[in-house]
This record gives C-alpha cells, structure tokens and sequence, in this order.
C-alpha cells in the first residue's frame, strides 16, 4: 500500500481491529499482473488461500483467469463467486472431497500417483472434461525459512524423480510444481533448469505446466522482463500452456489492520495491549516469525517512546515486536498494521473467543470507506458444537 493512501484514510470511522483493503491498491497490482499474462502469454490465477475477500472478486475476474483452491472449500467459494477456471490441489483428498470436487473443478492436481490411481474412477464417472496433474518435487529448496520449503528433506509435497511412474501417466495432462515463497524471477529461473533436466522427458506428453505460487510479481523490485521472458522461452520450448498462481502478488500492499491501544502497563518496557492479537488475527507473525511494519513506527529505540506491543489472549507469546513512536501511546490510539490484506486475513481465528477483525473496502480517490463485514459472537458459536 502506498504510505500516502493509509493517510488519506480517516480512522475516526474504522472500526477496531478491522482490515481494510484498497481497491486502488489491488487495481494497481491487477495492472501488473495484466501486463505479465499479455506479454508472455500465461494465465494467472488467484490462490485463494493468500487472499479469499470474495466481494472483491468481481474486480479480480476482470483479469484473472480463475482461481487455485486448497480444498473443496476453497473450490466452492471460487466456483460460487469468483467464475473462470477453477484448480484444485493438496497434500491428499479423501473421497468425499472428491466427489465433491468433480463437479466444480476444471483443473485437479494429486500430490502422488496413489491418489491419482485411486481417485482416476471417480474423475472418468464424473462424465465432466476435468483436466488432471501431478504434482512433482524438484528437490531443489529457494524457501529460506523451513516452514515454507515444499522441497526439504522429508517434505510431503510432490512426487521426486526417483519416484515418478511414467506407466501411470495415461489421463493425466499437466505437471505442477511450487518451489518460490517471496522470491524474484531469478529463483524461477533456477527452478526451472531442474524441472527440465529432471522432468522434461514428460513435458512433450503434456498440455500445461503450473509454476505454483510466490512469484512477488507485483513487488517494486521484482524483474517483469525476465519473468515474461523465461515463460515465453519455456512456452516455445515445449508448446505449453503455462499457469502461475500467487496469491500474495494480487493484494501485495494492498491492505491494512487497523488496532486500538487497550491498556499501557510497565514490566521491565512499557507495553502497550492492544485489541488486535498476533495469535489469532495475524499468526505469522508467530509462525514465521517476522515483524510487521506500523505506519510511522520505527526500531526499538529509533524514536522517543517504545513499547512492547501484546494482543489480549491468555497466550504468554502474544507479542507483536516492539516499536518506537514519535509521541507516547494513549489508551484508544489506533496503530495501522501495513500489509496486511495477504494471508492475515485468511488464516485469523478466535482463539480465546477474540473477535475477528471487521473486513472493509476502501476507494481513496472517491474517499468512500465501506464497511464488508462485521463478526460477533455466532461466528464464535458456529465453529463450536
């Protein structure tokens, strides 16, 4: 998000904690991506486990060609709302996932041959044209953090070389691979030599190749040409169709979580709590972890006044990083927690019972601030029995 535009916005009238996505922001991005599937050629989808704010769908579909879905949920709601190709691939479905996938899906990856031999029946009963992948391990890592690497030793994901059976192939029309999280087309390019030097033998027999996902396609250093480039030299090599599914690239900068200061207590730092909780309305702060910038907030010490900021849950580890502010914090100062639209949003819960943040839209150039959606107690309830 552009630090002018969370300034235009008045916080006097948004709710707190509440995300609050630019529609400008995603329209800026959507440009981009725009200009990526024009020039080489490839199809981009929505994953929409990075981002899933449905009513914003109808801005998306303008330019993305459908949606990649984790589970049959995710399937549904792309199906439902946001139209086009709908993909769908996880570490393993069981039956009533795919039977129920069948019926809405264009596009099903299975994560080994087992699933593909076992589950092949049901795709052929469907009577639907459903085109069918695998996909495949490199064994080649790009992630630096362990928990985003689907290739280190061990992992789950995809099916190595050393354990690809040609002799099952038949009905299966597609490859997909996922080695990138946050990386620039360089990693793609790296990622790919090995693709080909390990499975380029299949590549002729197939239809379409998935590059996966974290591609930061719309990050102000990422280098478009040699993006375009590779696909287009991929595509010409092997008379492919190539998809590419980011989910963080669609809303990159594209949202806010607005949180208000509770209470301000003194244990060895100041610590300011505030309504808004690492643990469930932002957990990778936990599980990465890493530290989210706040508008006009600087390091510890950088500015007069730092704190310690906390959520409210029971949770000892609820702490989101310290800060430093210009002016000492107050009782019902509100902090603008900057990128926040990707991922957040999707994997909040209510631990504790903390209410989830309020879900809003905001369009600077009419200033016209509108509130999606608002979560009380029967969100709680209903996950419950």
């Amino acid at each position: 998000m552009d630090r002018d535009q969370s300034i235009a916005l008045d916080l006097g009238i948004v709710p707190s904690p509440c995300f609050v996505v630019y529609e400008s922001a995603l329209k800026r991005n959507l440009e981009i991506l725009a200009q990526v599937q024009e020039s080489a050629g490839c199809k981009i989808l929505l994953a929409v486990k990075g981002f899933a704010m449905f009513s914003t769908f109808p801005l998306l579909r303008k330019t993305l060609k459908g949606i990649c879905a984790s589970s049959p949920h995710e399937a549904r709601l792309g199906f439902e709302e946001f139209g086009g190709e709908v993909h769908a691939c996880a570490a393993a479905f069981s039956e009533s996932d795919m039977k129920e996938l069948v019926h809405i899906c264009d596009h099903i990856v299975f994560n080994s041959f087992s699933q593909w031999n076992r589950f092949k029946p049901i795709v052929l009963k469907s009577g639907r044209k459903i085109s069918c992948g695998i996909r495949v391990n490199p064994e080649h890592s790009e992630a630096k953090a362990g928990l985003y690497d689907p290739c280190s030793p061990g992992s789950r994901l995809g099916v190595r070389r050393n354990q690809f059976k040609e002799d099952s192939l038949s009905g299966i029309s597609g490859l997909l691979f996922h080695t990138l999280c946050e990386h620039n087309a360089d990693a793609l390019e790296r990622t790919l030599a090995v693709i080909e030097e390990k499975f380029g033998k299949y590549l002729s027999e197939m239809k379409w190749i998935n590059f996966g996902g974290g591609h930061h396609i719309t990050r102000e250093d990422y280098d478009l040409d040699l993006l375009c480039r590779i696909i287009k030299d991929f595509r010409m090599r092997y008379n492919l169709n190539v998809y590419l599914e980011p989910g963080e690239a669609v809303a990159l900068n594209a949202g806010v979580l607005v949180a208000s200061v509770l209470d301000i207590i003194h244990n060895d730092v100041d610590i300011a709590i505030l309504d808004t909780s690492a643990a469930t309305h932002m957990p990778d702060v936990l599980e990465m972890p890493y530290r989210p910038d706040i508008e006009g907030a600087g390091m510890p010490g950088e500015k007069p006044h730092t704190y310690r900021l906390g959520g409210p849950s029971c949770l000892a580890g609820d702490v989101i990083g310290d800060y430093s502010f210009s002016k000492p914090l107050e009782i019902g100062s509100k902090l603008v927690f900057l990128d926040m639209a990707h991922y957040s949003m999707v994997k909040t819960t209510t631990f504790n019972g903390i209410r989830l943040p309020s879900i809003a839209l905001y369009k600077p150039e009419k200033n016209e601030f509108t509130i999606v959606r608002e979560f009380g107690y029967q969100d709680y309830r209903n996950r419950l029995s």
